[in-house]
């Protein structure tokens, strides 16, 4: 019998890294994203359970931004890409699928302007902060396509899986947030015409009740006895 040949593990080793921590990453991402829209559309009304799907949806932003740390610096050590610390860097200049690594730079860029702003929503106004926050769709958007397209296990169906069955629900809730905010602003269009509409009618009838001075006379007309 002709014993298998065994294959030494560390020349992959920071390729092995990098892929893992990219797939943890692009799981937290998701969750976060997942657990925003929920809380968002207000799906979960539980007392008490507010704060803690904050913490939660914290935890798993800054979680998830340790782990895209970990996806871009183990590259340093891959061998065979070898990429240089300006590649890593700067968007669309890595010689690997320039397109897809680029946008997974950028997702990671707008991953980190995003999480850190939370600690900085109120020097920047709450209201502002929550516009913003609404770009986490987009960081989530841009790793799928960053993962199905420079990932070297992206044909594999496992992979596709962790990557395209999340979306389900997650296309399904911001259709219910795109939804809820329509109404939101038909109820409050509704709500500014309807009092717009009584005060005017207040108006006219406190301006029929005002007496006038009729000339000549010195009587105020429409005056009560």
């Amino acid at each position: 019998m002709v014993a298998a040949a065994r294959v030494d593990p560390t020349p992959y080793l920071w390729w092995l890294v990098s892929r893992a921590s990219g797939i943890v990453a692009l799981g937290l991402i998701t969750a976060s994203v997942l657990l925003g829209l929920t809380m968002a559309t207000k799906i979960l009304r539980r007392p008490g359970m507010g704060r803690k799907l904050v913490r939660l949806h914290e935890h798993l932003a800054l979680v998830g931004l340790i782990a895209v740390t970990i996806h871009g610096l183990a590259l340093l050590g891959d061998p065979w890409l070898h990429p240089s610390l300006s590649s890593l860097t700067v968007p669309f200049t890595m010689s690997y699928r320039p397109i897809f690594t680029g946008l997974g730079l950028l997702a990671g860029y707008l991953a980190a302007l995003l999480g850190l702003s939370f600690y900085a929503r109120r020097r920047i106004g709450v209201r502002l902060w929550r516009r913003l926050h609404r770009a986490t769709v987009l960081v989530w958007f841009l790793g799928v396509v960053h993962t199905l397209g420079a990932g070297t296990d992206a044909s594999t169906p496992w992979l596709r899986a962790i990557v395209l069955v999340p979306a389900i629900p997650i296309v399904y809730l911001i259709a219910l947030r795109v939804l809820g905010a329509s109404e939101q602003r038909r109820a409050s269009k509704t709500t500014k015409t309807t009092s717009a509409a009584r005060k005017g009618d207040q108006d006219e009838v406190h301006s029929g009740d005002r007496p006038v001075l009729v000339r000549g006379t010195g009587r105020l007309r429409g005056a009560r006895a």
